[in-house]
């Protein structure tokens, strides 16, 4: 399970939340399993199935680069 922080800017397709949990392993499966919980927030992350250009991923604290 993965420790997702939303941006203040997303924090109203979480009811607030701004840290949720999310099953999978690579970052596709990451974001699909936050537009389940929290549908629209996926079309809000990516485009054309690619990262939005202001979205960053950390891994174990190292923004990495997609």
């Amino acid at each position: 399970m993965a420790k997702v922080f939303i941006p203040t800017l997303l924090k109203e397709l979480t009811g607030g939340q701004t840290e949720v949990q999310a099953d999978g392993t690579t970052v596709r499966q990451i974001i699909q399993d936050l537009d389940r919980q929290f549908p629209g927030l996926g079309n809000r992350l990516t485009d054309a199935g690619r990262l939005q250009p202001n979205i960053s991923v950390a891994i174990d604290g190292e923004v990495t680069p997609l």
